[in-house]
């Protein structure tokens, strides 16, 4: 049995890039967590009391997954730039060695979003295996309007060699992500339930599976 841990910057995030897998580690028995790193800013949402509307995300969504544990840090979405990139990593850092995770899956370092970007850095450097010596593998996710959205440079490129067939789970996968109402978005768009599916099928044709989850493996100790 695996302690895995998923951290997303944002709810849904953890659905979007990894949901079928999340649900896989579950089947298996292995002790799954949740760290997200930031809460609504009410200052960039014109839904009213969007921060509680998001917390019942998190504890619907948690439920339906059964995570072990949800951790949540105090970060306002889009902010993290105005913060010493010491302190998001001291946060993440507790968290982390509270935990002590086998298995840790991480956002993209090249997504357009800010707070992604940023949040990779700080992640990446909590898991030095002088820092974290029970981490055993560690994988980048993709999520998508923010992935596929970096700038088209060859740096940027998401390019991934890891693929977990989901397809047991697809469609607890899709239900999951109805639960993020404000983030679902209206077809032919990123987030349409269509466009979610539609990757997770592109994704599995590559292993010869109907649906699969795709990751860039960063580090593996065998």
């Amino acid at each position: 049995m695996n302690k895995v841990l998923f951290i997303s910057v944002h709810p849904d995030d953890e659905t979007l890039g990894c949901g079928g897998t999340i649900l896989k580690h579950k089947a298996n028995n292995d002790e799954i967590f949740w760290l997200i790193l930031t809460k609504g800013n009410q200052k960039i949402e014109s839904i009213e009391n969007f921060n509680d509307i998001r917390n019942k995300y998190i504890q619907d969504a948690s439920i339906e997954y059964g995570f072990d544990k949800t951790y949540k840090l105090n970060f306002l979405t889009t902010e993290l730039d105005i913060h010493p990139l010491g302190e998001i990593i001291s946060e993440i850092k507790q968290v982390i060695s509270l935990i002590k995770p086998d298995i840790v899956f991480i956002p993209n370092r090249s997504d357009v979003q800010s707070d992604h970007r940023i949040a990779f850095e700080a992640i990446y450097a909590c898991t030095k295996n002088f820092r974290a010596p029970f981490i055993k593998k560690l994988l980048m996710y993709e999520t998508l309007s923010e992935t596929e959205y970096a700038p088209a440079l060859r740096e940027n490129s998401f390019t991934p060699n890891i693929f977990v067939d989901i397809t047991p789970f697809i469609n607890k996968k899709l239900e999951i992500m109805k639960i993020y109402k404000s983030e679902v978005m209206d077809e032919p768009y990123p987030r349409a339930m269509s466009s979610i599916k539609a990757l997770n099928r592109f994704r599995g044709s590559r292993i010869g599976v109907k649906y699969a989850e795709s990751f860039m493996l960063l580090f593996e100790m065998l």
